[in-house]
Order: C-alpha cells, then structure tokens, then sequence
C-alpha cells in the first residue's frame, strides 16, 4: 500500500531517532528502519545456534529478496543477480561481455569512481578504448552521449543520478539512440533506485546496477543488478556461484561435475549470497518500502526538495542542482559563493547537528521519510547565519 503525503510524516517513527542529530544523507548511506535492524538481531541467533537455520530457509531468503527488488523495479526475479553493491555488477557485465580489440566505451567526465576502477583496466586487458564525455551545457545529458555515438561503441557506462549535482539522465532517450547504433547501455541506478519510481523494461537500459545501501535501505555490502535475457545469453562463460547451479535444489544433491548455470541472472549473485546478517535485514527493508511505497518516498522527497530551492537564502547560496524535478534525482545540492564559504557553511551544519555530504565543492541534501518540512526549515536557518 502507498501512504499519501500528508501521512508521511508518521513514517518518522519506522526509524530510531536521535535528539539534536538531523540526518540529510539517505545518498551516502540510508539508515535502516527498525523492522530491519530486529531483523539482523534475530538473524545473528542464526549463528549463535546454527541449528535454527535450515536448509530451506537458507534458500528461501535471497528468493524472497529478489522478489522485492524485481516488484520495486518492475522485473523478472530470474533477471536479477544479489551481488555487494554497484561495483559488484559493473565487473560482472565487463567480464561477461565479448569484447575486440578496437571496441570503445563510454562514460562521462567526473563520473563516481567505479565507472573508471572498472572501465580503465579492461584497456589493457581486453585492447578496448575508454572515451570521457563532457557535458556541452551545465550537466551531463543524453544528448552529449548521443552526440559521441560511432560504429565503434559497445557500451555506454553512466549513472542515471549524478552522485555530484543530482542530475538524472533521460535514460529512455539515451537507451533508444543505443538500440538504433546496437550498442549496450548499461545505468548505475544507486541515486534514484527506491526514491524514485522505476519500470526497468520501460528504462531500456540492457543493465542496471546499483547498490542497495542508500534509498533501498539495506546494510552495507548489499546491491544488485538486472540484465535483459537476450544480453546475458551473449555472455562468455565466466565462473559462476555454485548454488547458482542449474538444476540445484536443495543440499541433498550437491555432485555436480559438469555444472550449468541457471538461467537467468542468479547464477551471477555474488558468493555467499545468503549472508544471514546482510540479506535479513535488507528483506525487511525491502518489505518496509514496498508498505510505504517508492511513490510515498519520491513525493515526500520532491516536496522538501522544492522547499529547500524555494528558501535558500540566494544572497549566500546558490543551487547547483537542475531546479525542474524531472531532470533532478531525489536529492538537490548548493555552494557557497566560493570554496571557501561553501566549506564554512558545512561546517557550521555539522556543529547545529545537521548531517549532510560535501561531494566535489556541493553541499549534497538527500532526505528520506524520517526528515520533516521543520528540518528544512532549520537547515535554511543554520546556513543563513
């Protein structure tokens, strides 16, 4: 069920609070609600008494979390790999892909580092050549990718949410331009997946990757990602985890010489995907979001995102996020008038108790439903001061 907005604010209480602290960094790290936290407490009994942990429950849990995560982006569970996070999935598509000599890549200028920890290596290892798109106006958009298009192209590598200025790509745009040069296009959905709503088919990325510690409210080391079927049946053989096995069932049977993978994605899920501790908290996370609805979540967040852009004091600060919301993910950033006011500035918010990130010279503020119209209001008073 979906809660309206008017009713979000009883959402507060789904999370532990702490008196004078005012978190506004749900795109660093989200805290988990409560239901999650008891969770992982009774999950830790799991290893106090491991007999309390059978089989089939073992099973059942990274099943029941891909079910969420395929309702959350509009999926087929089976085209969905549990892995640690967004890195996770990058290094699972680099090695699966078939490259030549000669193949190129695209990703942006100022990406977040994963985009280049996992592309620049592959020069070497595999001959193909990383290209860096800069954006022609204020911020990146599927134009400039466009613009870059050659014969050459296997891959567009980009984040849908910018991690820096909250920038969304039209993703749409940009995936139909790769099907007409039949190239893969491949998203980083860690800024926007579980704050904003999202039908992956309708996307058109061929992957999506992401990580499920930031608005999927699940522990660190947590995330996932989603291939079509037809790009993963072009993928080379790479080594698979074992419980990804086809035809595996239960313990019972575990001799399986000549292994195939299952169909699908799970054979990709990273080892030890059944982390008790990770996956029972994030089930119930999972669970909680989808009560509260990404809906709920996204309204809440556009709403105290307007407010914010409303109230700044335009004398000292200034927006640095695109101001019409449906070319901003779900979080917006400002300056200072220079460098050095904008370091002040946060640093006055860390000591009145306001909790934020500083991300490439931008004061990042990133809610969720714990935060209130009155913590806006209070974060706009600090930084007039």
């Amino acid at each position: 069920m979906c809660a309206t907005l008017a009713s979000a604010p009883t959402w507060r209480d789904a999370w532990f609070q702490k008196d004078g602290m005012i978190y506004l960094n749900a795109a660093g790290q989200a805290p988990m609600p409560r239901v999650a936290l008891e969770a992982v407490q009774a999950s830790l009994e799991w290893k106090k008494f491991p007999w309390l942990l059978t089989d089939q429950m073992e099973i059942d849990l990274p099943t029941r979390v891909r079910s969420s995560l395929a309702e959350i982006i509009g999926a087929d569970p089976q085209d969905i790999a549990l892995t640690t996070g967004t890195s996770a999935g990058l290094a699972a598509l680099a090695t699966g892909m078939e490259w030549k000599p000669g193949d190129e890549i695209l990703t942006a200028h100022r990406e977040f580092p994963v985009q280049y920890t996992t592309w620049r290596p592959m020069e070497k290892r595999e001959g193909v050549k990383l290209r860096l798109i800069a954006a022609r106006g204020r911020w990146i958009t599927a134009e400039d990718f466009i613009e870059a298009l050659t014969s050459r192209v296997r891959l567009i590598s980009a984040s849908m949410v910018r991690f820096d200025d909250g920038s969304m790509l039209d993703a749409e745009k940009l995936a139909k331009a790769c099907r007409a040069q039949g190239c893969v296009l491949a998203l980083d959905v860690s800024q926007c997946c579980g704050a904003i709503p999202m039908e992956v088919r309708q996307l058109g990325a061929d992957f999506v990757t992401g990580s499920g510690y930031k608005w999927l409210l699940g522990p660190y080391g947590c995330g996932f990602f989603w291939a079509t079927k037809e790009l993963l049946s072009r993928w080379r053989p790479v080594p698979f985890y074992w419980q990804g096995i086809d035809g595996l069932k239960n313990y019972d049977g575990l001799i399986h010489e000549d292994p195939k993978p299952a169909s699908g994605a799970r054979s990709f899920d990273t080892s030890e995907t059944a982390s008790h501790f990770n996956l029972s908290g994030w089930d119930a996370s999972l669970n909680f979001l989808r009560e509260a609805g990404v809906e709920t979540v996204a309204a809440h967040n556009r709403e105290l995102m307007n407010r914010l852009f409303r109230s700044l004091p335009k004398d000292r600060c200034e927006w640095t996020s695109p101001p019409e919301a449906d070319r901003r993910g779900p979080y917006g950033c400002f300056v200072g008038r220079s460098l050095e006011q904008t370091s002040a500035m946060y640093e006055h918010m860390k000591k009145e108790g306001l909790r934020a990130s500083l991300r490439e010279g931008n004061i990042r503020i990133s809610t969720h439903l714990y935060n209130s119209e009155a913590e806006i209001d209070k974060l706009v008073r600090v930084i007039s001061e």
